[in-house]
């Protein structure tokens, strides 16, 4: 029997009632929720941003990091038969090998191996861990382009910069949580698709920043509109879209927010990139004072100051557009690698030493990666084809294990043999740095719940200090 009159029924379900609709209008008073707020880690962080930096085609490991003298013994002859067939986009095996021309030495307190492409970058080595036992499954470009940046070779899954911003929103409330700077010629073979968020709620999508003082289309008002009337244009369309609000409609949250972010970002993105306010030593060491190092050193520098003021991830490539700006090396590696590790080495080890002196390099993970590497084996000549079996990346600060090296290929560079790294580790390393178990960084899609390492992935406890 129930212990209640009716009368106390009423009175308790409505009041009941009453305390859920309190509870709505208290939420909506406060307005919506920021879907870029700062979240709380799974545990504690190493770092707190990342400056990820892509090499677009696929730089040749055993011409930058990993002296093979078997290459050099060998030269001219044919892999042995005891190697298979390599895992190649064009060349089908028979070519014979091909002997780097690069001189190594090692470098730094640890003794890292590094070639003479990269002097400068030679000199931070003890700041790096080098990953040297990575491989992926895909010989073309765009496939293994996504499935280094989304962990799926298909196009149609966010991105890492995407899934990072969703799992620990941004410390900024001025700037963009995920920024991308493609090379000002074109962008990467794989597009748009490498910074998109997917499934994921579109705030978490990169924005793109281009070349020059716009660097983020259609932000400044319109001409003749003064800074009150653009305020209250802004706060007339927030009031429009909250009068609309229901809770729980997380579409509307996000463009809500993303308007206010919009209003902020034109006063703040402005004195963000403005490379003025940086001194004459600091651009040279970017090497923005020579004519080959410009650009991806004004890119890197403007990352620095970005992950400075509270962005949290930060996307940077080297090559895209036409082939002779990509590190795709199959007619010449030499030439090919001279010129692009031109471009970056300067800049890539002035980033290094300015974090380091700025007190940024640990609580700021610093990724260098590629789609895939290069074959041991020639492609006609003089160049190398693609190696997705066998090759190298690395990471600095952010708490990786500088001066260290990770697994290791066979004496030809062709196969990752010891320690292997999957993409899957890579990701899920790149997110216990940032504090995050891959494992519960998850959204329901489709009746599943996904993540950016799907099914797989182990932390590489040797990259971790």
């Amino acid at each position: 029997m129930f212990p209640h009159s009716r009368r106390d029924f009423l009175h308790l379900t409505g009041g009941g009632l009453g305390g859920i609709a309190l509870n709505w209008l208290e939420a909506r008073a406060s307005g919506p929720i920021n879907p870029l707020a700062a979240k709380l880690p799974h545990f504690a962080a190493k770092a707190k941003s990342v400056i990820f930096m892509f090499m677009v085609g696929g730089p040749s490991q055993m011409d930058l990091f990993d002296p093979k003298p078997t290459l050099t013994k060998l030269h001219g002859q044919p892999l042995p038969a005891s190697t298979g067939k390599p895992k190649s986009q064009f060349t089908s095996g028979g070519e014979t090998i091909l002997a780097s021309t690069r001189k190594f030495a090692q470098h730094g307190k640890s003794g890292q191996w590094v070639s003479d492409l990269l002097p400068n970058f030679a000199e931070c080595v003890d700041d790096v861990c080098f990953l040297k036992s990575c491989h992926c499954s895909n010989t073309i470009h765009a496939p293994a382009m996504y499935e280094l940046h989304t962990g799926r070779t298909l196009m149609g899954h966010p991105s890492i910069g995407s899934w990072v911003t969703y799992g620990l929103g941004s410390t900024s409330e001025n700037l963009p949580a995920y920024c991308v700077m493609t090379q000002p010629e074109g962008v990467p073979e794989g597009g748009a698709p490498c910074w998109s968020a997917s499934y994921l709620p579109a705030i978490y999508q990169g924005t793109l920043l281009r070349k020059g003082t716009n660097p983020i289309l259609n932000l400044k008002p319109p001409a003749g509109i003064g800074a009150e009337q653009n305020r209250r244009t802004f706060d007339l369309v927030k009031q429009l879209n909250e009068k609309n609000l229901t809770p729980g409609d997380t579409d509307l949250e996000a463009r809500i927010s993303t308007y206010e972010l919009a209003f902020k970002m034109q006063t703040h993105a402005p004195d963000a990139v403005d490379l003025t306010q940086e001194s004459k030593e600091t651009k040279t060491l970017y090497g923005l004072d020579r004519k080959e190092t410009t650009d991806f050193g004004t890119r890197l520098l403007l990352a620095r100051r970005l992950v400075e003021r509270g962005v949290r991830f930060v996307q940077v490539y080297s090559g895209g557009g036409p082939l002779s700006m990509q590190w795709d090396a199959h007619d010449d590696v030499n030439q090919n690698h001279e010129k692009m590790c031109g471009h970056v080495d300067k800049p890539i080890a002035g980033l290094l030493q300015d974090l380091k002196r700025k007190g940024l390099l640990n609580e700021t993970l610093v990724v260098w990666c590629s789609e895939f590497g290069r074959t041991p084996n020639s492609q006609g000549s003089l160049g190398r084809d693609h190696n997705p079996l066998g090759y190298t990346m690395w990471l600095a600060g952010g708490g990786s294990k500088g001066g260290t090296s990770v697994g290791k290929t066979d004496e030809f560079g062709l196969y990752a043999i010891q320690d292997k790294i999957a993409v899957p580790d890579f990701h899920a390393t790149i997110l216990h740095l940032l504090g995050m178990d891959h494992e519960k960084l998850t959204i329901r899609h489709s009746g599943r719940d996904e993540r950016l390492t799907d099914i797989a992935g182990e932390v590489i406890a040797g990259a971790v200090a």
